[in-house]
């Protein structure tokens, strides 16, 4: 009888067997399994789902009496925060703008999902691009490098958890890494920049999940203490980037010709922050203002339509527009 139960035990487990396909990421089993078709392989496709965090009682952190002379900005070595302009804005201000923002992706067709949980004083959390970013299929959560933003992980962890997505990684170990330096180039192909906030066991991690997606990751190395790629390069439709042209590897710019990805340079009577927009569907760009007649001109020639709105007081803490937002869903695109 014990005989005749093992039998039956294997022969209905070959029967029933493995089913390995289709892959994870597959739309149809995404959609079947964990009701949404999560996850991004392009960063010009519709927005569907958005994550932020609106600024709030994190920023009661910041003491105003302790500016830097030194370098003219504001910080605290000893409780670890810093605040890196000349000017600190009332945090109503901050709020106006970044509720600008979340109605400019609403008017858009973008659902935007709000992090819970800030607290501690990281008032860094409002630049949601650097905790996770989306990949086929989930989210990687990252591994912030400066103490301030040390443990703005397990928000972002429980917020994304809550809303259904799939987490395909959480960095570990000494690794570091930023979601700012991380971009999709097209289906097959992403670039990741290195420096001061992303080591190579962060790209290595990273890789890893990419590579069993069939995704080649091009690491490249930014100047000096540039911390994100997001500084100087953005794609604004399916084969067409905005970049700020001094800031990237000469090998990068080859290397995007050789994907026939045309660039627009911004110049010196551009807003430097304008590079640090959103495409939100190919071809249509939120950005915030001070884009230049002829950079105006150059993307309008190539068919971009271009959304304006003020940003200037979030981006005085180092971050704007492309950093304040983490697409979790886009559109797949051609």
């Amino acid at each position: 009888m014990e005989q005749k139960n093992k039998t039956h035990y294997s022969d209905t487990i070959k029967l029933f067997g493995s089913e390995p396909e289709p892959a994870f990421e597959s739309a149809d089993r995404l959609t079947a399994l964990w009701g949404r078709n999560w996850g991004c392989d392009n960063d010009v496709g519709q927005i569907r789902a958005v994550l932020m965090h609106r600024p709030g009682d994190e920023f009661g952190i910041i003491d105003r009496s302790k500016r830097i002379d030194a370098i003219g900005t504001y910080g605290d070595v000893d409780k670890g925060w810093y605040w890196q302009s000349d000017r600190i804005p009332e945090l109503s201000e901050l709020q106006a703008q970044h509720d600008g923002l979340a109605d400019a992706l609403r008017a858009e067709g973008a659902e935007v999902i709000y992090v819970e949980g800030v607290d501690n004083g990281r008032f860094k959390s409002v630049y949601t691009r650097d905790s996770s970013f989306a990949v086929k299929g989930g989210a990687i959560v990252t591994r912030l490098a400066p103490r301030m933003r040390h443990g703005e992980e397990l928000p972002i962890t429980r917020t994304l958890a809550k809303a259904g997505m799939p987490i395909l990684r959480t960095l570990t170990g000494t690794s570091m890494a930023e979601g700012g330096s991380f971009a999709w180039l097209n289906s097959s192909t992403a670039v990741i920049g290195r420096s001061i906030r992303v080591n190579d066991q962060g790209i290595d991690q990273i890789t890893e999940v990419l590579r069993h997606q069939g995704v080649e990751l091009i690491v490249v190395d930014l100047c000096g203490y540039d911390i994100h790629i997001d500084g100087h390069f953005l794609m604004v439709d399916t084969h067409l980037a905005l970049v700020s042209a001094r800031g990237l590897p000469f090998t990068f710019l080859e290397r995007l010709k050789q994907l026939d990805i045309r660039t627009v340079e911004i110049n010196q009577d551009d807003n430097s922050w304008v590079v640090n927009g959103l495409a939100v569907s190919p071809g249509r760009v939120i950005m915030p203002r001070g884009l230049s007649d002829r950079t105006r001109a150059a993307l309008e020639g190539h068919g971009v339509d271009i959304i304006e709105i003020d940003y200037g007081k979030v981006q005085l803490n180092g971050g704007g527009i492309h950093c304040s937002t983490c697409p979790l869903i886009r559109d797949r695109v051609d």
